[in-house]
């Protein structure tokens, strides 16, 4: 029996649908399960290990000391606002992750109530207390994923996502908050299977799992040239494709300048940390150099235009001037907060060349110390990753970091616990007859 050939376009035209309809089930994944689909699609012999030489990231230092901009008194008020008070029940990934970046792991308190860098950091690399904070109170919970999941070739994974509060909230967040509080590579990793990772093998995965065009990238550009530079520019990933700080550079200037998270704040910190480690250590050719400072300078002209009488520097930034004509009276204040707050961390890391005027850049401060001192401990609590910025950027301005200035202040002004309120008196008043009408005791 003779065989007929398909034709060719019969062919394609029956293959359409298949492929039509995986790709619409992987657009539909979870981003972790995206990421599952490409690791077994992708070759394990593309899996290149990126030599990691140091066990201490290299440290951005603040650059000036202005007490003009935020005294010694000042600075204490703020930062006794965001000493870390969680509840152990359910702490919030995304809330230790920023803590521990402003606190750094070697805080201390005096304080009995207050998180120190250390605990801080074991609640996110150590499963039994993640799992502790987070054991279900009532039948009908369950319990959460863990937050580092063990990956083949002894990689670890950071659960994030808006899904669940059990998770880090952005893309290798925690990879960056690690990395900014000091933590070094050699620290000890416990998952639910393991405990002879470590830190070094969460950098490991980050770096096999980037992707050029993730939505965000602010966290993995910074925590990558704070761990790769300036042995390493550029690197492959595991679909084979070569990355380096150029590319990363570009990433972040990429899209309008309100894109990103905090208003697009992050992306000129994260760009500013790039800028910084290429002055040491040449990471990025010239024309990407300069278009980064050019991005950076044209960021300080809107900065200019855009300030508000009361000094703050409004969400909607990036319209310049037009947004302090046609002022956006549906923005939350606590979004002016954001973006006042980290305008003033980046700029503490950036050279004079790419300020405002210090006469504006002192207004902003001053808002921003006003508003962070006036509010209640639980309005601080509710809105604790903003403002934990807001203290990390003024001891930055004052070239410190929070925890040495504050451990420095308590050998002279040491910790005063609150004063327990009275019980209520239960004396019983006996009240004197009055005229008809009348309460029975007056106040």
């Amino acid at each position: 029996m003779k065989l007929r050939r398909v034709p060719s376009m019969v062919f394609l035209a029956l293959q359409l649908p298949i492929v039509a309809a995986f790709a619409w089930s992987y657009a539909s994944l979870s981003p972790e399960s995206q990421r599952q689909v490409r690791r077994l699609v992708v070759a394990k012999s593309q899996n290149i290990e990126i030599p990691l030489e140091r066990d201490q990231a290299l440290e951005m230092t603040p650059l000036y000391d202005d007490p003009e901009l935020v005294s010694d008194e000042e600075l204490a008020a703020v930062l006794k606002q965001i000493i870390p008070h969680f509840s152990a029940k359910k702490m919030k990934p995304n809330h230790v992750e920023h803590a521990l970046r402003a606190w750094h792991v070697d805080a201390k308190f005096q304080d009995p109530d207050a998180i120190s860098g250390e605990k801080l950091r074991d609640f996110l690399i150590d499963y039994g207390r993640f799992a502790t904070s987070w054991q279900p109170e009532k039948e009908t919970e369950t319990q959460p994923e863990p937050l580092l999941q063990e990956r083949s070739d002894d990689g670890v994974y950071v659960l994030w996502g808006r899904e669940t509060n059990s998770a880090s909230v952005h893309h290798d967040h925690l990879l960056a908050c690690l990395t900014e509080a000091g933590v070094p590579l050699s620290q000890p990793i416990f998952t639910p299977n393991r405990r002879d990772l470590t830190f070094r093998d969460v950098l490991r995965q980050a770096l096999r799992d980037f992707r050029y065009d993730e939505r965000e990238t602010e966290w993995s550009a910074m925590a990558f040239g704070l761990w790769l530079a300036p042995t390493t520019k550029s690197w492959r990933l595991t679909d084979g494709r070569e990355m380096s700080f150029d590319m990363l550079a570009k990433r972040l200037l990429r899209g309008h300048k309100k894109m990103g998270t905090c208003g697009g704040t992050h992306r000129l910190y994260s760009l500013m940390v790039l800028l910084r480690l290429d002055e040491q250590y040449d990471i990025l050719s010239d024309d990407v150099q300069q278009a980064a400072y050019r991005q950076l300078e044209s960021v300080r002209d809107l900065l200019k235009v855009c300030q508000f009488e009361d000094g703050h520097w409004p969400y909607n930034w990036s319209a310049g001037a037009d947004a302090v004509k046609n002022p956006d009276a549906s923005i939350p204040q606590f979004r002016h907060v954001i973006a006042t707050g980290h305008h003033l961390e980046w700029l503490s890391i950036a050279p004079e060349s790419l300020h405002p005027p210090r006469e504006q850049t002192r207004q902003a401060a001053a808002w921003i110390i006003q508003k962070t001192v006036a509010m209640k401990e639980a309005e601080i609590l509710d809105n604790y990753t903003f403002f934990s910025h807001v203290g990390n950027a003024l001891a930055m301005w004052r070239k410190t970091t929070p925890s040495k200035f504050w451990m420095e202040g308590e050998k002279t002004h040491p910790f005063e616990p609150k004063p327990k309120k009275e019980p209520e008196s239960t004396a019983t008043i006996q009240a004197k007859p009055g005229k008809p009408g009348e309460p029975a005791v007056k106040h």
